[in-house]
């Protein structure tokens, strides 16, 4: 009787305790994303040295999901662990970014491939809803909503490739250009519209949705080539204190 009651003292602790592991874990990925949205649209200044503490009063959250987030978006190259000087948000290298995105022209049209491919009839009518909602809101987006629909649109063609590994793959690319095309429909004078990348996405969600290959790798390409072409714009235009608001002493100087 000593020995059952042990056990099912054990399966008590064992469920009270799994509720626990689940909010941990959640409130692991709401700092992930709470800090990725603050990097995307440059709440956390390119450049800005901070605390821990900082990013906590910031979040909302406590040390420890502000820590793991940190963490990962140090492995993502997004923030910097300087020893004894704290944290900083590394600076946007245009050139850097430029050559990344060559890198994630190669590995979408892999993804991009794969979701064609094993898309489940379930993927593919959230494709197709997503498709219908971009049409419908396409002259009225804002560019919040925008990139908000953006990160439901990459999960979505992740899950459709069905392969894990990808996505910590991706995850920090799909971040560095969605600051990207913030920057540059935000700050660059006249470039606020949205139909040119609305459209790309359109025909990505399109292609993989009826499982057109071909047409959807052509359509991902598009869409790499599109984010190219900001490049030149931001090079010309953009104040470089949005890119590292550390030189904004010098250029005051």
């Amino acid at each position: 009787m000593a020995k059952g009651r042990s056990q099912l003292q054990l399966v008590e602790i064992g469920e009270a305790a799994a509720p626990k592991r689940r909010n941990r874990i959640n409130f692991f990925e709401l700092a992930y994303q709470k800090l990725e949205e603050m990097l995307v649209r440059c709440e956390l200044r390119p450049g800005r040295y901070l605390t821990m503490q900082d990013l906590q009063d910031a979040t909302g959250f406590g040390r420890t999901p502000v820590h793991h987030a940190v963490n990962r978006l140090a492995a993502d190259t997004l923030i910097r662990i300087r020893p004894r000087h704290g944290l900083q948000i590394a600076p946007i290298d245009l050139a850097r970014e430029r050559m990344l995105l060559r890198l994630r022209r190669d590995i979408e049209r892999f993804v991009i491939q794969l979701a064609a491919e094993r898309a489940s009839q379930s993927h593919r009518n959230q494709m197709l809803h997503m498709e219908r909602l971009l049409r419908e809101k396409k002259d009225r987006l804002t560019l919040a909503e925008f990139n908000a629909l953006d990160r439901q649109i990459d999960r979505m063609i992740l899950a459709a490739a069905s392969e894990p590994f990808l996505e910590h793959t991706l995850r920090p690319l799909h971040t560095i250009f969605r600051r990207i095309g913030f920057i540059h429909h935000s700050f660059t004078s006249g470039d606020d519209n949205l139909d040119g990348t609305t459209d790309c996405h359109i025909a990505v969600l399109n292609a993989v949705a009826n499982r057109h290959v071909d047409r959807a790798v052509a359509a991902s390409d598009a869409l790499i080539t599109f984010v190219d072409g900001m490049f030149e714009t931001m090079e010309a235009r953009i104040d470089p204190a949005l890119l590292d608001c550390s030189v904004e002493p010098l250029l005051g100087a």
